[in-house]
């Protein structure tokens, strides 16, 4: 393995021009460091200094000095993104966050066929994945024993997480229904890293290939992977399977009998959400949403997008991004998930639909039938291959991306806030580096937001490294915002329903108490992000909060999540982990009536990519 050191001196940090470049411990103690170094670089940048713990002494510069007067401050009232010095030595395919405050990034052979010159050979891959330490500053890659490239991964309710599917061949991509085209195919193998060792163990691969696959927590913490293609003939692996700890269920057909519609077919990485009902949802980016009964293991139709319509029939949502909304005791726990973008050329367009009871019945909104989407508001850019991030402040980042893909010189790099209480987008500050194919994005523990790579051409990856600093880590007048202090006595571990006591001097200012899971994303879209927000009441003693924890696993599957304290002006603490266990709820009966959901007519009108040889569509890389 190989380390790479992480400069951080005062004024390091550097601002980059917006320019597409190519080329071929303890939680306190990480977040003291990554507080220090992500967001008071950039302030003292800007002449500024950074409080450490909110409320507390501004420390020096990095290089000594005091604080300079609040009139050198320069106002940042839609957050800032700064560029660390480091770069990414590794392509950032897809990016986990884990509990010791470190990310997982994994590569495989990165997009860099073995048939082009300078590409890795396998079947051992050096640099197949890496660890991004911001408490150490620096950058430790990894081999791996097969091609992760394109899997699917997601964090197990341990800790450790789960790693599914790969790249068997490369395939030749070609127009669609030339003969001379060839798929890619998918690996079956699967394995598990650990955070404690920082090592990989393979297990049990699933009975067929997959590639592009999406891993899914349940209720009971088991993981679910869903499609991707096979290790034969490249055809999508049209099941899921369930690792129970020990070993993959048998298939389960992904067949929800639509009527007017028996040819439906997972597309590759299906945006899943487990729902508070203990169901799972599939909402994009084909038109066809679907509910999974745990306990049935069945598929059945919920609803149909309202996009592309009848203006593109041939159209969808790829390589946009689908969010499971803040689930929070303000709106009790009601579900809503949101998409937005994708397709190519891009849409700027958002639809939300409502889970809850209350969406399943006919209104005004959805008067032929319920649950529906309804149109949202428009994103301020077309974005294909964007972002979506949760925020402790219940407010969603949407960055990244181009409005053609794959083409630099239409780059998104207006980032933008969606409020869901508003129902609104805000401008965000713009990023410097062009993010298309192969970007990640993940909140980190002291509520800044890393985004990397971008990988335009098979070979090449955009390396550099932004932070993004949302408002609410400003005054005003652009000075250090005064976090509210973590808990000083936060719990390791917490039960579903448990009643505990968080002592803090600013806890008179809270108006939120957040638990965030830890991300893990690829391809547009984060398998694991999730906002629960608990319930609270001041304490009997001084400066304590008496909170609740989520009362099932339906809320909040077991695992580890971020505990944010979060203030009145919306500035978050720094984070604690807190892993949160229990028995599995059980799953709810709901009722659906697929039968009163017709078919829209562009379904019939669409044009089948998957009667052609090539699987992949060049431009969009879906089926």
């Amino acid at each position: 393995m190989s380390k790479t050191s992480i400069t951080t001196t005062a004024g390091s940090v550097r601002r980059e021009s917006k320019r597409h470049y190519r080329r071929g411990n303890p939680m306190k103690k990480f977040a003291a460091v990554v507080f220090v170094v992500l967001i008071s670089l950039p302030l003292i940048q800007c002449g500024g200094g950074a409080t450490a713990s909110g409320g507390g002494a501004t420390p020096p510069a990095s290089g000594g000095g005091t604080t300079p007067p609040a009139s050198t401050y320069t106002p940042h009232p839609n957050g800032l993104w700064s560029t660390l010095p480091q770069t990414m030595p590794i392509n950032p395919i897809h990016a986990a966050l884990l509990h010791t405050g470190k990310i997982l990034i994994i590569s495989g052979s990165g997009n860099c066929p073995p048939q082009q010159a300078g590409c890795p050979q396998g079947t051992q891959y050096a640099q197949g994945a890496a660890i991004l330490d911001l408490s150490n500053q620096t950058i430790t890659t990894k081999p791996v024993t097969w091609d992760m490239f394109c899997n699917g991964m997601s964090i197990m309710q341990d800790g450790r997480v789960l790693i599914n599917g790969g790249t068997k061949g490369y395939g030749s991509l070609a127009v669609v229904g030339v003969q001379a085209a060839i798929p890619f195919t998918g690996l079956p193998n699967a394995s598990i890293f650990d955070p404690s060792s920082e090592s990989f163990t393979d297990i049990a691969p699933t009975a067929h290939g997959r590639w592009y696959p999406t891993l899914t927590e349940l209720n009971d913490g088991t993981m679910m992977t869903t499609s991707g293609l096979n290790d034969s003939n490249g055809a999508t692996n049209n099941t899921s399977e369930i690792w129970n700890g020990l070993q993959w269920s048998a298939e389960i057909p992904g067949n929800p009998n639509i009527a007017n519609f028996p040819g439906f077919q997972f597309p590759l990485y299906p945006r899943m959400h487990l729902l508070p009902t203990g169901h799972i949802l599939y909402s994009a980016p084909s038109s066809a949403v679907l509910d999974f009964n745990p306990s049935s293991q069945t598929w059945t139709l919920v609803a149909w997008t309202i996009y592309p319509g009848l203006n593109d029939p041939n159209g969808e949502r790829t390589y946009g991004s689908s969010v499971l909304l803040p689930l929070t005791p303000q709106n009790n726990y009601s579900p809503k998930v949101m998409i937005m973008g994708g397709d190519n050329p891009a849409t700027n367009t958002t639809e939300l639909i409502d889970l809850s009871a209350a969406g399943a019945q006919i209104s005004a909104a959805c008067p032929t039938y319920a649950p529906c989407w309804v149109g949202g508001p428009a994103m301020s850019q077309s974005r294909v291959e964007m972002e979506a991030t949760l925020l402790p402040n219940g407010k969603v980042l949407v960055d990244a991306g181009s409005a053609q893909d794959e083409d630099a010189t239409t780059a998104s790099l207006q980032a933008e806030i969606y409020d869901p209480v508003a129902n609104s987008f805000s401008p965000a500050d713009s990023n410097a580096f062009a993010r298309l194919y192969h970007n990640i994005q993940l909140l980190l523990p002291d509520g800044t937001v890393l985004l990397a790579g971008g990988n335009p051409a098979q070979g090449v990856f955009e390396n550099h490294i932004e932070i993004y600093q949302p408002s609410y880590l400003f005054n005003a007048d652009g000075s250090p915002a005064s976090r509210p202090r973590a808990a000083t006595n936060a719990p390791g571990s917490i039960s579903y329903g448990q009643s505990f006591t968080l002592s803090t001097p600013d806890a008179s200012t809270i108006s939120s108490v957040v638990l965030m899971k830890a991300g893990s994303v690829t391809h547009s879209f984060d398998m694991d992000q999730r906002y629960v927000g608990l319930s609270f009441t001041m304490g009997q003693a001084s400066g304590s909060l008496s909170v609740t924890a989520p009362s099932n696993s339906n809320i909040a599957p077991p695992g580890y999540y971020m505990l944010f304290l979060v203030n009145q002006s919306g500035t978050p603490s720094l984070a604690s982990w807190v892993q949160v266990s229990g028995p599995a709820a059980p799953i709810a009966n709901v009722e659906l009536h697929p039968e009163r959901v017709p078919t829209p007519a562009y379904i019939f009108q669409r044009k089948h990519v998957t009667e052609s040889p090539l699987i992949l569509r060049k431009e969009m890389h879906i089926h």
